[in-house]
């Protein structure tokens, strides 16, 4: 941390402060806490490495626990003074009174050592503070491995390494050496922070902001206590009215979002996440750990119920307002905006729209209503301009509250005393509704106005910024339980299909998923040219000519696409390109196409993959999935025939012998020969196993400017088709959709289960890395699948996948 430790006194009677306290039954632990109630609820404490010098991190964690009304004995093997509560080890320590809680402040190569003793003397939880453990390279890595054994070996709940404690000002105690941190009140938000730092950062202006924490906790390294534990901690905590959850990165994603879901049912979640922007390199240095797609985690939140910011401005704010108030679960309630300066009501109201709040048109009545105490040149539909505020605000308040389509009112004044009295008018005001207020103004009144609100249950915010996030955090809570609530009884999709060992072609790829009853278009895969000219007499045309090898993912970017063939010279000339292109290929690739390493083949990371982790690649990567079946003549969607020319195995293998031939022979690849889609909007629709939450499914807009964009929707699989249908919402080109310009209208619940199918068809087997379909087509006969990919799973490494070795941390 870096941070200025308080100064002990060398000698005297406060040489050692905080010693030897006397315990009882207020410090039991409380219901259903007592996993970690040793931790955050102890009824004694040992400060291992407690010191005189008042420049050691020693002397500031014992002058931090000075004040804790339970046992507090300090621990200093070189320097030990038994009368004054200073003893050479904890089992010295222990015979005086119960430690439950051992405070590690010593070098990170005999921290082990200390954790292990101190578990030996009764201690059922540690925080180790110190540095120099994963984040610092090999013999840190080590030393934490240590922690972990003694962790493993002995049951001890460990916090830490590598942070600066936490916050429990409602039992007294203050296991942080940050200066300030004693003087944080106690409140109805808990902090649960992947850094120390972030967490006192939270705490600080949580308590400036009116809250208070009722526990406020640094992770660190998370060599055992994770973000989970904590959030299963708080389930049974009556004091915590919302959390605050700040990630870097995730070991066990299913086992946070399983946290945080069954937290969220009964008090609301706010979480900030890190890595929107390329920070991977030092959040690995800060911590350790490999941290997740930022994208990823995001999602899965908010799936679990989790109400997500940007800032940690705005988490202060949301979660400040929802450890006071909490809408009923709602699809999209309705907010009443009033105001009483008309330019901070226009930056409300604007925020509000970028959140898509329901900014509901008053109805008659309410404005008959409003006119009678509002001057005629304000607004009054809503946002209610008062003009300047005068004694009938109150009322406003209340006929606003009023309207059926009101379900909060977020309202907002400058502070002018003179011309009225907001504590009045709120008080007078009936409350049908919740109400939220941005108080505008500077100095002690205004600070005592806005406390005042805090203590009768009014959240309260500075500036219309503030209000606008508090808004949003309601908002987003209601829809969040809306979405649980509606999906608790809807069966997931099943299926019952086997994908084969792989590897597939796009042909084997598409027969999955006609077997998944994904449509897609006519087809022939071809062995040679006879049969392409086959196919191109039977099937409706015009057609597209692919190459067909799954060892080629980008079949565009070598050249392996063309489009708009009616004639068979055309034909004959697509084929003399392909062949071109595959001899190409082979030659980049060391002599063969499939298994090769030219550009674009089986391995490098698809447009899935670059969308879910949020690197995404812009130009030709990806190209053919856009615009393998570009407008042409249109043909209906429909199954492909029963006999593909070039198998003899049926959709799920290749003839040996003719798969040798055209390995030895690169001048005659297989070709697939298939009926162009009629004109539409296109998607991209897949799964992929993620290595930290397990399968996930993806909804975006199609084409490589799209996934420039990042433009996607994301869940954790395996979920409902009621769920899946919900995804097109979340893009920001969820217009397009829609009819746009006369185009096509998506069928949600038909995109559902194709989403859930794949979902599902992953989840159940392991041996699938992915499975992608780009495009999707949205079409006037419906939903069609223009391409498909489908990868194998690689055999995970030793460590397992991706290097996660631990969760959240960092100081």
């Amino acid at each position: 941390m870096g941070a200025t430790h308080p100064v002990l006194p060398e000698s005297g009677p406060d040489a050692w402060p905080g010693t030897g306290r006397i315990w009882g039954e207020a410090f039991a632990e409380p219901a259903g806490s007592a996993e970690l109630g040793a931790l955050f609820a102890p009824r004694g404490i040992a400060v291992i490495g407690a010191s005189r010098d008042p420049a050691k991190l020693g002397a500031a964690l014992a002058r931090s626990v000075a004040g804790f009304p339970g046992y507090v004995a300090l621990v200093n093997a070189r320097d030990p003074e038994p009368g004054s509560g200073v003893y050479a080890s904890v089992e010295e320590a222990a015979e005086h009174g119960p430690i439950d809680l051992a405070l590690v402040c010593l070098p990170a190569r005999v921290c082990a050592d200390a954790v292990a003793e101190a578990a030996k003397a009764g201690a059922r939880a540690a925080v180790v503070y110190g540095g120099g453990f994963a984040e610092a390279g090999a013999d840190g890595e080590r030393y934490q491995r240590e922690l972990a054994d003694v962790v493993e070996r002995t049951g001890i709940r460990l916090l830490g390494p590598n942070t600066s404690g936490f916050l429990a000002p409602g039992r007294g105690l203050t296991a942080s050496f940050v200066p300030g941190a004693a003087d944080v009140p106690t409140g109805r938000v808990a902090v649960v922070a992947a850094s120390g730092g972030v967490n006192h950062a939270l705490a600080f202006l949580l308590s400036e902001a009116g809250h208070g924490v009722s526990l406020a906790v640094g992770l660190g390294n998370c060599v055992d206590v994770t973000a989970a534990d904590v959030l299963e901690h708080l389930a049974g905590d009556p004091h915590t009215g919302a959390v605050a959850l700040h990630i870097e990165s995730v070991a066990d994603g299913r086992r946070l979002t399983g946290a945080v879901a069954r937290l969220a049912a009964t008090r609301p979640v706010v979480a900030l996440v890190v890595g929107r922007h390329d920070v991977g390199a030092f959040a690995a240095s800060h911590t350790g750990a490999l941290a997740t797609s930022w994208r990823t985690t995001r999602a899965a939140l908010t799936q679990a119920g989790a109400v997500l910011v940007d800032d940690e401005r705005e988490l202060v704010d949301a979660v400040g307002a929802l450890s006071l108030v909490r809408l009923p679960a709602a699809v999209d309630p309705g907010v009443g905006v009033v105001t009483a300066q008309a330019g901070p009501g226009l930056l409300l109201l604007d925020e509000l729209r970028g959140r898509r709040a329901a900014v509901p048109e008053l109805t008659a009545d309410t404005r008959r209503a409003l006119a009678e105490v509002l001057p005629p040149l304000t607004y009054q539909a809503n946002p209610v301009d008062t003009g300047r505020p005068g004694p009938g605000f109150g009322a406003v308040l209340n006929t606003v509250a009023a309207d059926l389509a009101v379900d909060l009112i977020a309202g907002y004044a400058l502070h002018e005393p003179a011309a009225f009295d907001l504590l009045e008018a709120v008080d007078t005001a009936g409350h049908n509704v919740p109400l939220l207020l941005g108080v505008g103004g500077t100095g002690d009144d205004v600070r005592r106005v806005r406390r005042a609100l805090l203590e009768r249950g009014v959240p309260v915010a500075a500036d219309p910024q503030g209000l606008a996030a508090m808004t949003g955090a309601l908002l987003a809570d209601a829809r969040a339980r809306h979405r649980t609530a509606a999906g608790a009884g809807a069966p997931r999709v099943a299926v019952a299909v086997e994908p084969g060992p792989g590897p597939w072609d796009e042909d084997q790829a598409k027969a999955l998923l006609d077997r998944l009853d994904i449509p897609t278009m006519p087809r022939r895969a071809c062995m040679d040219r006879a049969a392409a000219h086959r196919a191109l007499a039977e099937l409706p045309g015009p057609v597209a000519v692919k190459l067909l090898d799954a060892a080629v993912l980008h079949k565009t970017e070598i050249g392996g696409v063309r489009l708009g063939v009616s004639t068979p010279a055309e034909l004959d000339a697509a084929l003399d390109a392909i062949e071109a292109a595959a001899r190409c290929a082979a030659g980049a690739s060391g002599g063969a196409v499939d298994g090769g390493s030219a550009a674009g083949v089986a391995g490098a990371s698809g447009p899935l993959a670059a969308a879910v982790d949020g690197v995404v690649p812009v130009g030709p990567a990806g190209a053919d999935h856009g615009r393998t079946a570009a407008d042409g003549e249109p043909a209906p969607p429909g199954p492909p025939a029963p006999d593909h020319e070039s198998r003899t195995g049926g959709a799920g293998g290749k003839d040996t012998a003719e798969g040798e031939a055209v390995a030895a022979a690169p001048e005659a690849p297989q070709v697939l020969v298939e009926a162009m889609a009629p004109p539409g909007v296109d998607l991209v629709v897949g799964a992929r196993r993620d290595p930290v939450f397990g399968p996930v499914v993806l909804v975006g807009l199609g084409g490589t400017t799209a996934e420039a964009l990042a433009d996607v929707s994301i869940r954790l699989a395996p979920l409902t088709a009621t769920e899946a249908a919900t995804m097109p919402a979340d893009l920001a080109g969820h217009a397009l959709l829609d009819g746009w310009r006369g185009g096509p209208v998506l069928d949600r619940a038909a995109l559902g289960q194709v989403t859930a199918a794949l979902g599902a068809l992953l989840a159940a087997h392991p041996e699938l890395a992915e499975i992608e379909i780009n495009p999707l087509r949205i079409t006037a006969h419906g939903l069609v699948a223009l391409d498909a990919v489908c990868i194998a799973a690689r055999a995970a490494g030793p460590a397992g996948p991706a290097g996660m070795a631990q969760e959240e941390g960092g100081d």
